[in-house]
C-alpha cells in the first residue's frame, strides 16, 4: 500500500509541473485575481506576493495606455486615410499677411501608425506573459508550492533563462532596425507615394495597383522590370558560376603537389582582397574609359584604331562587368575552396590512381562532388549576393549604357534600378514593389535550391 501511495504521489507531483501555464487555462481555470489580471496587468502577481513583478507589469500597462491616449490611437485612426489636409496659404486678418500651414504629412502618418501597431502587438505579447505569470503564481499558491520571489526570478534570468536574457537586446535591435523598416517599406508598396501626380507629401492607398503595373508586360514599367529581371538572373548565374569554377581551378592548381611557392601564389591572388573594393572598381572604371589607360595603350601599340566601347556598348558593358567581377570575386572563392581541398581524404585519390583514373576523371568523380556537397550553401549565398551586387554595377557602369524604358540601363540590376527609382526618380512606391519582388525571387530560389541539394538531403551519408 505504501509503494502504491508513493507512486500516486510521485505521479501527482509530475502532473503539477507538467501543467501548462497558458492563456486558455488562465481564462478557464484561473481565479478572480487571475481574471482581473486581464484588465489590470500584474494584479494576480501582487495578490500572490510577487509584488515587484506585479508592479512592473502594471507600470508597463500604464505606459502603454498613456502612449495610446496621447498619440497611439490618433496615429492608428489616421492610417486608413493617410491624411487629408494638404496645407497651403491662409490669410491672417490681424497681421495682414498670408501664413503657410503645413497640413498633413502622409509619410509621418504612415510611420507613426506602423510604430503604434507594432507597439500594440508587443504589448499584447507582454499581456499574455503577464496573464500566464499570474495564473502560474495562483496555481502554485493553491497547491502550497514554492512561488519565486523577485530576486529568484532575476537569478533565473542568468541561469535557466539565460538564453532569453541574452537574446533580448538582439531581438530588440532586429525589431527596431529590421522589422519596423520592412513593414514600413511593404506598406509603402500599396500607396501612390511618388512624384507622379505630386504625391510626395500627401498620398493614398491604392491596393495592388503598383504590383499590377510592375508585372504588366504591356506597361512601360512592366517591360522595364522583366528586362532588368532577365539580365539580373543572367548576371547572377555567370558571376556566381565563373567565380566558382575559376576559383576552384586556381585553388586546385596551386594546391597540387608539383606547384612550388604555394604561399606566394596565394598571396598574389588574395592581395586584391586587401584593397577596398570600391577603390579597385573605380580604378578599373577609369582605365577602361574611351580615353583611359587601356585604350590609349592599345592605340599606341597599333592594335586598335578606335577606342573599345567597354562601357558605351550594351554587350561590351555586360561582358566587362562580368569579367571585372571575376577579378574581384575569384580570390574569395580561392580561399573558400583551398581549405576544403586540403580536407578531402587522400585515400580517395590513391584509390582512383590505383584504378587507373586520370586527372579529369578524378576531378569529376571525387573533387567536384565533394566540393559541391560542402559548398552548396556558399554558392546560394554568392548567388544571392550577386543579385544584390550594387557596388560592381553602380561603380563600374552606373547601369548604363542605352536605357531600358525611362528609368533603367542595360546593365542595371534590380537593386541598382531600385536605387534609381527611389533616390533619383522619387518613385518610392514602385521602389518598394521592386524590393518586395526581389525578396520573393531570392527566397524562392534559395529555399528550393537548398532543399533539393545533397547538403540538405544526405548530410548523414556525407558524415
Amino acid at each position: 500500500m505504501s509503494n502504491s501511495a508513493e507512486k500516486k504521489g510521485r505521479k501527482k507531483r509530475v502532473n503539477y509541473f507538467a501543467t501548462p501555464y497558458t492563456v486558455a487555462n488562465a481564462v478557464k481555470d484561473g481565479g478572480m485575481a487571475t481574471k482581473l489580471s486581464m484588465l489590470i496587468m500584474g494584479f494576480g502577481n501582487i495578490v500572490h506576493k510577487q509584488i515587484i513583478k506585479g508592479l512592473l507589469f502594471l507600470a508597463l500597462e500604464i505606459c502603454y495606455l498613456v502612449f495610446m491616449v496621447q498619440t497611439g490611437f490618433h496615429c492608428i485612426a489616421m492610417l486608413p486615410s493617410l491624411g487629408d489636409d494638404a496645407g497651403g496659404e491662409v490669410w491672417n486678418e490681424a497681421k495682414g499677411i498670408y501664413e503657410y500651414t503645413a497640413g498633413d504629412s502622409s509619410v509621418l502618418i504612415l510611420l507613426y501608425g506602423v510604430v503604434s501597431v507594432v507597439i500594440t502587438v508587443v504589448f499584447v505579447l507582454l499581456w499574455r506573459g503577464a496573464l500566464k505569470s499570474a495564473y502560474k503564481a495562483e496555481y502554485l499558491t493553491q497547491r502550497k508550492m514554492h512561488v519565486n520571489t523577485f530576486v529568484e526570478d532575476v537569478r533565473e534570468m542568468f541561469n535557466e533563462n539565460l538564453h532569453k536574457t541574452l537574446m533580448f537586446l538582439p531581438f530588440t535591435g532586429i525589431l527596431v532596425f529590421t522589422v519596423l523598416p520592412l513593414i514600413y517599406m511593404i506598406s509603402m508598396a500599396f500607396t501612390n507615394y511618388s512624384k507622379e501626380g505630386d504625391h510626395l507629401n500627401l498620398f493614398d492607398w491604392v491596393g495592388l495597383d503598383n504590383f499590377v503595373k510592375v508585372l504588366n508586360f504591356q506597361d512601360s514599367v512592366g517591360q522595364t522590370f522583366w528586362s532588368v529581371l532577365g539580365w539580373t538572373i543572367i548576371w547572377a548565374i555567370f558571376a556566381t558560376g565563373l567565380n566558382y569554377i575559376f576559383g576552384m581551378i586556381l585553388a586546385i592548381v596551386i594546391n597540387r603537389k608539383g606547384t612550388r611557392f604555394k604561399a606566394f601564389w596565394r598571396f598574389c591572388f588574395v592581395l586584391s582582397i586587401a584593397v577596398p573594393q570600391f577603390v579597385s572598381l573605380l580604378i578599373m572604371r577609369t582605365c577602361l574609359q574611351p580615353e583611359g589607360a587601356v585604350n590609349v595603350m592599345l592605340k599606341n601599340l597599333g592594335i586598335i584604331d578606335t577606342s573599345l566601347p567597354f562601357f558605351t556598348d550594351a554587350t561590351w558593358a555586360r561582358v566587362t562587368v562580368i569579367i571585372i567581377n571575376c577579378w574581384v570575386g575569384i580570390p574569395y572563392t580561392l580561399l573558400q575552396v583551398t581549405g576544403i581541398l586540403q580536407n578531402i581524404p587522400a585515400e580517395l585519390y590513391e584509390s582512383a590512381k590505383v584504378d587507373g583514373a586520370n586527372a579529369v576523371v578524378t576531378f569529376f568523380k571525387i573533387t567536384l562532388p565533394y566540393m559541391l556537397f560542402v559548398t552548396t550553401p556558399y554558392l546560394i549565398t554568392q548567388f544571392t549576393g550577386n543579385v544584390n551586387n550594387f557596388n560592381v554595377i553602380f561603380l563600374l557602369s552606373g547601369g548604363n549604357p542605352t536605357p531600358v524604358g525611362s528609368t533603367a540601363g542595360k546593365t542595371d540590376l534590380l537593386v541598382t534600378w531600385l536605387y534609381k527609382l527611389t533616390i533619383e526618380k522619387q518613385y518610392y512606391n514602385l521602389g518598394a514593389v521592386i524590393g518586395i519582388l526581389t525578396f520573393i525571387v531570392l527566397a524562392a530560389v534559395a529555399l528550393v535550391t537548398y532543399r533539393n541539394t545533397g547538403s540538405y538531403k544526405n548530410e548523414e551519408e556525407f558524415m
